[in-house]
């Protein structure tokens, strides 16, 4: 399948787009690109939807350097693949990052917007100590240990393939300006997405792995973010880490498709 795009101010957004019926929009976390879900897209086909992955900005075979990574703006970058695959309307899922994202996107064009699902969100902002801090800052510019930290976002299991993918991702980060958009999708931006949640009226869910290790109690996590939206619903996936739909794919498209018949219905 051939990789589309739709320009935006500052750049260009990549997208791949596979099957038929209603509309679904995928969007990865900080540092990985659309392969993200390379095992889940085959399965939401296969239910009789048309999926969209999304490379984020900065990201992938997006085009590099952008004046700002805020959450807003990437959500709007959403809203710019719907309206060139028709308008929609469609469900947005947002991994990690791309979490805060689909918030935005829902409020800021809710009549393109049919649901959305959060996948690892992080409803409160980390204030890590001081020698947090410095590992992250060293992390975060060098594509080889970010690549290293990755691999430990899988505690349980980890995709047959998930080696190559990792060696792509990384590779792709050696790329310039590629660690500044990895950077930038986690920088503190006002307003931060708990503020928007309360006025997103499509239904939400809410999906977090059950050992997803970026949270302490991830249940709780969950649980937390649910409860910042009007009608919202919270869901584990049992032996998953912090991309469930990556090394639970049956199990994610089995709630995904769950929920998206419920989307329709609304």
């Amino acid at each position: 399948m051939s990789v589309s795009s739709v320009g935006r101010p500052g750049g260009r957004i990549a997208y791949e787009v596979h099957g038929q019926g209603p509309l679904v929009v995928l969007s990865h976390g900080m540092g990985e690109n659309r392969g993200s879900f390379r095992h889940l897209v085959p399965l939401l086909v296969e239910a009789g939807y048309r999926v969209a992955a999304v490379d984020v900005r900065g990201h992938g075979e997006s085009s590099a350097g952008w004046p700002t990574y805020a959450p807003a703006e990437v959500g709007a970058d959403f809203l710019a693949v719907v309206r060139d695959l028709g308008g929609g309307p469609a469900t947005l899922v947002g991994s990690s990052s791309s979490a805060a994202a689909v918030v935005f996107a829902a409020t800021d064009a809710p009549e393109l917007v049919s649901g959305i699902v959060q996948i690892g969100a992080f409803v409160g902002q980390a204030k890590p100590n001081p020698a947090m801090r410095l590992a992250q800052f060293v992390v975060l510019r060098s594509p080889r240990l970010f690549g290293a930290f990755h691999r430990t976002l899988f505690p349980v299991r980890r995709p047959a393939d998930d080696t190559a993918y990792r060696k792509a991702m990384v590779a792709r980060l050696r790329e310039p300006g590629r660690m500044a958009a990895t950077r930038g999708v986690i920088a503190p931006a006002e307003p931060h997405w708990t503020a928007r949640a309360p006025q997103v009226r499509q239904p939400v869910l809410v999906l977090m792995g059950a050992k997803d290790p970026d949270f302490p109690d991830p249940g709780a996590e969950a649980r937390a973010a649910r409860r910042l939206f009007t009608t919202a619903e919270a869901r584990m996936i049992d032996d998953s880490g912090h991309y469930p739909h990556a090394d639970q794919p049956e199990a994610t498209a089995a709630q995904l498709t769950e929920f998206l018949a419920v989307t329709r219905g609304a």
